[in-house]
């Protein structure tokens, strides 16, 4: 599905859907109950340009509009059914907790993939593998400067914590082939030695646009012919515009970080 749609748009891009009605445009701004609708109009702008959809979920929980995120999920298997949906969960529990966290993404989300933390160890991932073609992608080397307190700490095998990570995600963990990796773009270098590590997982990519990520340099650290990658940008293409236009500025943004991403993979 990602394969699909990814040459039908050619696109690297994913949109993140984190809606902050306290940045909505003019008309919807601070008010909650428009999430849906700000989210909508987004979609339909750049459902055409994108590889990928990533709804996170705490934006949608935070102000108890989680029946709107149920909405937004189906209305984009309505209009949007080649473009695969990434719900960022990021859940990390194992055993019974585990499966009702698989359950809300896959059965009440209807997601096409989710994201988690593996640092539970597998019993974490493993309540999730029975839904059969979903995607479980790994938080490996996160966008965040902090994410070095743990990540980027050496073990005795000489390995960072983010390299044991990628091993176990491209070998003995990926048992049935449906694991990727969150690796972000503000680290070029370690996102080049996890696609060296992993060279054929999908690898979602967040911290291109306001985090400062760059596209380019992204690309070429990251993007194989046979290793996918899912390049997110949310707070740039969101909130491009302020007036009634927002959609339209969002889609222009789009447009040009797609074109920079297809750039520079040549």
């Amino acid at each position: 599905m990602l394969a699909a749609a990814t040459a039908r748009h050619d696109s690297l891009l994913c949109v993140g859907l984190d809606p902050d009605p306290a940045r909505f445009p003019a008309g919807m701004k601070g008010d909650a109950s428009r999430i849906f609708d700000f989210c909508a109009r987004i979609v339909d702008a750049t459902k055409d340009l994108v590889c990928a959809f990533k709804p996170q979920i705490a934006y949608f929980a935070a102000h108890r509009a989680e029946d709107q995120l149920e909405q937004l999920m189906a209305y984009l298997r309505r209009n949007a059914p080649e473009v695969p949906v990434i719900l960022d969960a990021k859940r990390g529990d194992i055993g019974s907790t585990a499966e009702q966290y698989a359950r809300e993404a896959f059965v009440r989300y209807q997601a096409d993939a989710v994201t988690l933390s593996p640092f539970m160890g597998f019993d974490s991932i493993e309540p999730y593998l029975p839904y059969d073609g979903k995607g479980l992608i790994l938080l490996c080397r996160t966008s965040n400067p902090g994410g070095s307190d743990l990540q980027f700490q050496t073990l005795d095998s000489g390995d960072r914590l983010f390299e044991h990570v990628a091993r176990l995600a491209a070998g003995a963990w990926n048992r049935d082939g449906r694991l990727g990796l969150v690796v972000g773009a503000t680290f070029p270098q370690e996102l080049a030695r996890v696609r060296e590590l992993a060279p054929t997982l999908p690898l979602l990519i967040p911290g291109v646009g306001a985090q400062g990520g760059d596209a380019a340099a992204t690309v070429r650290a990251a993007w194989r012919p046979d290793g996918p990658i899912i390049v997110n940008s949310s707070r740039a293409v969101l909130y491009a515009g302020a007036g009634e236009d927002f959609a339209a500025q969002a889609r222009t943004v789009a447009l040009a970080t797609r074109a920079e991403l297809a750039a520079a993979r040549g």
